[in-house]
């Protein structure tokens, strides 16, 4: 009896011993495949130098990130939305420059998010803690704060054309 525990010990050992091996050549082989892909934050633009002056930008889907030609050799690269899309950057002649994965995900920075079941509520706290527009949290709650934010900006921007 005491050698088939013995056994049975062992055995869930090893068992025990390749998941974990398995589970960290997964996490390995995770950010190898996130460090070749350009990682953008929503609503943050990053600054991309290229080896030759660019001449045409795609980007997969224009929904998820955006770029802007700073100069010849500088991009910014807009995160819009969360995802995964493509930019592909083509010199004069039309020859590839850069074709990479773009990976925009969310800010973590200073946020709190509160959920109640199904429902997700995202704040910013820098230093007090305020609604923030984040894309999945509660509907009601981003269409209130949206148009709390819409009508500030117009008052903000009724009070500037009036001392233009």
């Amino acid at each position: 009896m005491a050698a088939l525990n013995f056994r049975i010990r062992n055995t869930t050992r090893v068992c025990y011993s390749l998941f974990l091996l398995a589970g960290l050549a997964l996490a390995t082989h995770s950010a190898a495949q996130a460090s070749e892909a350009v990682v953008v934050t929503i609503d943050r633009a990053k600054v991309l130098k290229i080896s030759r002056p660019a001449d045409t930008i795609i980007i997969g889907n224009p929904s998820i990130a955006d770029a802007t030609i700073q100069d010849a050799q500088t991009l910014v690269l807009t995160g819009r939305s969360f995802g995964v899309t493509n930019i592909v950057i083509l010199d004069a002649d039309g020859d590839p420059i850069v074709d990479e994965t773009v990976v925009v995900q969310g800010h973590e920075t200073n946020t709190v998010r509160i959920y109640r079941r199904a429902v997700r509520e995202t704040l910013a706290c820098s230093p007090v803690c305020e609604p923030t527009l984040t894309i999945g949290d509660n509907a009601k709650t981003f269409v209130a704060a949206s148009a709390q934010i819409k009508e500030r900006n117009s008052l903000s921007d009724s009070v500037a054309s009036k001392n233009k």
